[in-house]
């Protein structure tokens, strides 16, 4: 069995990533800058979004955050949106979900300039994307891509199951390990709360990708020898055996589960720290294209 590290190919992304904006900066290019909207106070949220200006810092960006409060109104966000659309030195920039209640999420979207959306989430890009043509990839099925490349895990001609069908991570997901490319040419299959005989369909994959969000939901009756488990959920579990009360599961139950992998990659350490890299990468990507 042999752990997909997310936490050391990330870091190694970003090394990668540094070098290449130093040799921009040698050359006399500019910058990139990558900004962030962060609207309320949502606990994760804030992490992710202090990690990803950790992340700027640490690769040579310049970044910035528009930290907005919880009571922002959706046109205060969308003159937000415009002013970060409209100022040139801005590369890149996401906003952070979940948004408030109050706020309509697919309209904040698509406000976003699609040659800034280094999330990959406006249908500009999604469409881009399922047509295999220059696209921004959505971050973490662009990570997931780049682990099983890294690990050279053969994907051509093998049966895969995704597990959840969010706009997010498992609809791309099936698209993108459908084309043509190194992490690519397999037969996909998605599955998703309403599939009626899962386990079936499970134990036939070569490939699962489990993003539904539900902790420890495929167990190792589930799955067949020799399987590559990309498990792409992280969920608090109240643990009193642990000093802060909780610990982070994924959708995988990993001790019954892992016995049986050829690859796995483990909560945490494993997808979310590719997440942050990508998002890296397609904000470079950006500044290369622009200039």
């Amino acid at each position: 069995m042999i752990l997909l590290d997310g936490k050391k190919t990330s870091a190694d992304l970003k090394v990668e990533i540094a070098e290449s904006v130093k040799q921009i900066k040698a050359k006399g290019g500019k910058t990139p800058h990558l900004a962030a909207i962060l609207v309320g106070t949502d606990g994760a949220s804030m992490t992710y979004v202090n990690a990803k200006v950790k992340a700027c810092e640490l690769v040579g960006f310049n970044s910035t955050l528009v930290d907005l409060p919880e009571e922002t109104s959706e046109e205060t966000l969308l003159n937000e949106i415009k002013k970060l659309n409209n100022n040139e030195d801005i590369d890149g920039f996401i906003v952070q979900l979940p948004l408030p209640k109050h706020i309509d999420e697919q309209k904040v979207l698509m406000a976003v300039n699609p040659d800034k959306d280094v999330d990959g989430f406006h249908p500009t890009n999604v469409g881009r994307m399922a047509l295999d043509l220059p696209s921004f990839l959505p971050a973490t099925p662009y990570g997931i891509l780049e682990l099983l490349e890294r690990y050279k895990v053969e994907t051509s001609g093998k049966n895969v199951v995704v597990i959840g069908r969010s706009h997010i991570v498992g609809r791309p997901m099936s698209i993108l390990m459908s084309q043509k490319r190194p992490a690519g040419d397999a037969t996909v299959t998605v599955a998703h709360s309403r599939t009626k005989n899962l386990k079936e369909l499970t134990l036939k994959a070569d490939i699962i990708v489990a993003a539904l969000g539900i902790p420890e939901f495929l167990t190792g009756d589930m799955v067949k020898e020799g399987v590559t488990i990309i498990d792409v959920g992280i969920t608090r579990v109240n643990d009193t055996s642990k000093k802060r009360g909780y610990r982070l599961a994924g959708d995988v139950d990993f001790a019954t589960v892992s016995p049986k992998s050829a690859f796995i990659t483990p909560v945490p350490g494993g997808v979310g720290p590719m997440t942050i890299a990508m998002l890296m990468k397609n904000t470079l990507l950006a500044c290369e294209r622009k200039n």
